[in-house]
């Protein structure tokens, strides 16, 4: 098939040189998790796990069911932790494919215990314990947490193999967020000791997440759960080059037509771009609909021939406008780089996640499956 409207190159190399960094990182004897929710934050899960499975990678993190039963049909047999709801109803599911489901609370788990219990089967399943960040969890501070947690552990139908909390603000450096990140560790290994002194073997301790693995290898605990980092993005600007890594993904669409337009004529819808002389623009074909955000209208660029091409005009569904004005070789069917390197220049998504003042996680993840992922070999 010839992709020839825009795609997305997946680079097998960068991850394994990434994972390897992260690897070399890490406590001794802690396991990785590698976190491919998301279609594996846009990667494609399938693709970056098979890669991450023989490179080494102990487990796999995802969001939900749907998304761990994906794995298992591509071949993934390490492993795999549902970070996310799952209907206790598919407890038979989460067993015979052999998922490990979070226990993000104590009536969740009681009902999780009773539909097992119905069905015959026992399901593996990690605690997530609340420190702090107020989302999912057995809330750590709780008096009744301890106690609920140890009478699950009698639950034949429950198989407790690890426990788990969130860093909230593990990105940031500033003092407060540091203080904060240790209080979180300290109220969880608090839950730890007391299940320990009750006699409940927790099973695998992780807290960390990429920031966290980065920054603070004194909570490494028993596994790191890695996303971001070894996808070669940044889990924060203010943490870029504490491991230098290689962005895996680049993104690319092709000129569909090149022409002038006189001083006065307005582009795109709104008319929110009016030339101030005579203009030569492009049409590229990538809208907003393959997740190149209609926030950057008028703000990002591009890249032709190793030269910027600022977007200018509303980005529409399918396709966007560039001045090309100052690229006198532009001609349909060239190769514009929308992510990644051109020449001496580079467009990066930490870029345009700064232009329309979001995260790098949330433009990668919101790239569209109606783009093609062209798997670069190492």
């Amino acid at each position: 098939m010839d992709y020839k409207r825009c795609w997305a190159e997946i680079d097998l190399g960068a991850i394994s040189e990434n994972y390897k960094k992260i690897r070399e990182i890490m406590s001794p004897g802690c396991k990785y998790l590698a976190v491919v929710k998301a279609d594996g934050y846009g990667h494609g899960a399938a693709t970056v796990a098979a890669h991450l499975q023989r490179e080494g990678a102990d487990w796999f993190g995802v969001a939900t069911l749907e998304e761990a039963l994906r794995l298992r049909k591509s071949g993934i047999t390490r492993p795999i932790l549902v970070l996310g709801y799952t209907d206790p109803t598919a407890a038979a599911v989460l067993s015979c494919n052999t998922i490990t489901q979070t226990l993000l609370s104590a009536e969740y788990a009681k009902q999780l215990a009773a539909e097992a219990a119905r069905v015959g089967c026992r399901v593996d399943c990690h605690v997530k314990i609340d420190t702090g960040m107020c989302r999912l969890g057995f809330e750590a501070e709780a008096p009744d947490t301890v106690p609920a947690i140890v009478s699950l552990s009698r639950e034949s139908s429950l198989h407790i193999t690890g426990i788990f909390t969130h860093f909230s603000v593990a990105d940031d450096i500033s003092e407060n967020a540091t203080e904060f990140t240790h209080l979180q560790f300290i109220r969880f290994a608090r839950v730890c000791n007391l299940l320990k002194d009750a006699g409940v073997d927790v099973g695998l301790r992780h807290c960390c997440n990429s920031a966290g693995t980065l920054m603070r290898p004194e909570y490494h605990l028993d596994m790191c759960r890695i996303g971001i980092s070894q996808y070669g993005l940044d889990p924060d600007p203010c943490m870029k080059g504490q491991l230098p890594m290689k962005p895996a993904m680049s993104l690319y669409a092709v000129v569909s037509m090149v022409k002038d337009i006189p001083a006065g004529a307005t582009v795109s819808y709104g008319r929110t771009y009016t030339a101030s002389g005579l203009r030569s623009i492009a049409t590229v074909a990538i809208g907003y609909a393959d997740g190149y955000p209609r926030a950057l209208s008028n703000v990002s660029y591009m890249l032709l021939h190793g030269k910027k091409a600022p977007v200018i005009g509303r980005i529409c569904m399918d396709q966007l406008m560039l001045d090309v004005s100052e690229i006198p070789e532009a001609r349909a069917g060239d190769r514009v780089t929308v992510v990644g390197k051109d020449g001496d220049l580079a467009v990066t998504f930490d870029d345009l996640a700064r232009w329309i003042g979001t995260i790098n996680y949330e433009v990668v993840c919101g790239i569209s499956k109606r783009i093609p992922r062209l798997v670069k070999p190492e």
